[in-house]
């Protein structure tokens, strides 16, 4: 029975957290996105995030997107830089289709910083990616 249960891969879709200049407050600031490298929309995506260690945990928040655009990105939150001492995990979910798609990313306590930054091509802008 549990053989026939098929749990569909999610493939070209990413998360990842940016270094870059708020212009509204002249500061930077690290946020976190979510990219869309396929070329069908994305639905009803909802993303929950937690930071955790051994010791401490931080409250569950909560993100809904109504439609993330084929080879689109979304900003879904600002990420202070105390929470990169702890695992960040991203839980994504959403429809492709009618096709309801699960994958959790997460970003390892202290890899989140200034010295990992990448080109992110999807962004244009420099950043940590979690695939």
């Amino acid at each position: 029975m549990k053989k026939d249960i098929k749990i569909p891969e999610v493939t070209n879709v990413e998360m990842a957290i940016v270094y870059e200049f708020n212009d509204i407050y002249n500061t930077n600031d690290w946020n976190v996105y979510l990219t869309n490298n396929k070329n069908v929309d994305l639905e009803m995506v909802v993303i929950v995030s937690q930071g955790f260690s051994d010791t401490k945990t931080t409250s569950l928040l909560r993100k809904k997107v109504e439609k993330l655009p084929a080879n689109s990105f979304a900003k879904i939150e600002l990420i202070q830089p105390e929470l990169f001492a702890l695992n960040n995990r991203f839980q994504v979910t959403f429809f492709e289709g009618n096709t309801l798609y699960e994958k959790t990313f997460l970003f390892k306590e202290n890899t989140v910083k200034e010295g990992a930054l990448r080109t992110i091509p999807a962004l244009k802008k420099r950043g940590v990616l979690a695939k």
